[in-house]
């Protein structure tokens, strides 16, 4: 008899258990922070991929420049690529182009040109990229508090059952408590890594635009050495 009330006692206070005993307030908070620990590990394995993925082409595509003879053959082959550098390096040969079609050619303005357009197409792409990083730093910073509100709404509900009662003793405040207490859990589940992975990726990016302003320095001087010959 003794092993049965301690199995039950055992499935009442399982993740499961919890989740069912709870009312209906903090179902929705632990639904809520469930739906938003999938959306995190989403975005965290998506991320990773496309991060990894465009340094690797990144590195391959200047490799691929810097041997290339003929910039306007490269150019025209590389026209529809969507990575970050050839973005820049698309904005870069649009605005020499523009500033080197007339008879007269301003030398220093056309240097400072393709500075800002290098430097303007270098910020598109990490804004671009870093869309959904917002994502992860709303879920890491926003998840706990709820998960506390779920805690604190539970505990109440304790309360207010040991009032009803008038019995404060452990087996009518546990399952409450305990149900109070595995809210904040899955608000921590669900912050944590996001908060993790938003650093992480935050400092990727940090790499990946320190090497677009790399790739733009050494182009803008390759141009910049032509605008001196030409």
């Amino acid at each position: 008899m003794e092993a049965m009330f301690v199995n039950a006692d055992a499935a009442t206070l399982s993740p499961i258990g919890l989740f069912l005993q709870a009312d209906w307030v903090v179902k929705g908070v632990m639904i809520g922070l469930l739906l938003a620990s999938i959306w995190t590990w989403t975005i965290i394995i998506g991320f990773s991929m496309k991060l990894r993925g465009t340094v690797r082409a990144s590195q391959k595509f200047e490799d691929d420049f810097w041997k290339a003879e003929d910039i306007d053959r490269f150019h025209d082959a590389h026209s529809k690529s969507e990575l970050p550098t050839a973005k820049v390096f698309m904005a870069a040969i649009a605005e020499w182009r523009r500033s080197t079609g007339g008879r007269a050619i301003d030398r220093e303005g056309t240097r400072q040109r393709l500075s800002t357009a290098m430097g303007a197409a270098t910020g598109a792409e990490i804004d671009r990229l870093s869309g959904r990083l917002n994502i992860l730093a709303t879920i890491g910073s926003v998840a706990p508090f709820v998960g506390l509100f779920g805690t604190v709404w539970g505990i109440m509900r304790a309360f207010t059952g040991i009032a009803a009662e008038q019995n404060s003793s452990i087996a009518v405040v546990a399952p409450g408590i305990a149900e109070a207490l595995f809210a904040t859990a899955i608000g921590l589940f669900a912050a944590i890594p996001a908060v993790i992975a938003y650093n992480r990726f935050s400092h990727g990016l940090d790499r990946l635009e320190a090497r677009l302003h790399r790739f733009s320095d050494r182009f803008h001087s390759t141009l910049s050495r032509e605008l001196e010959q030409g």
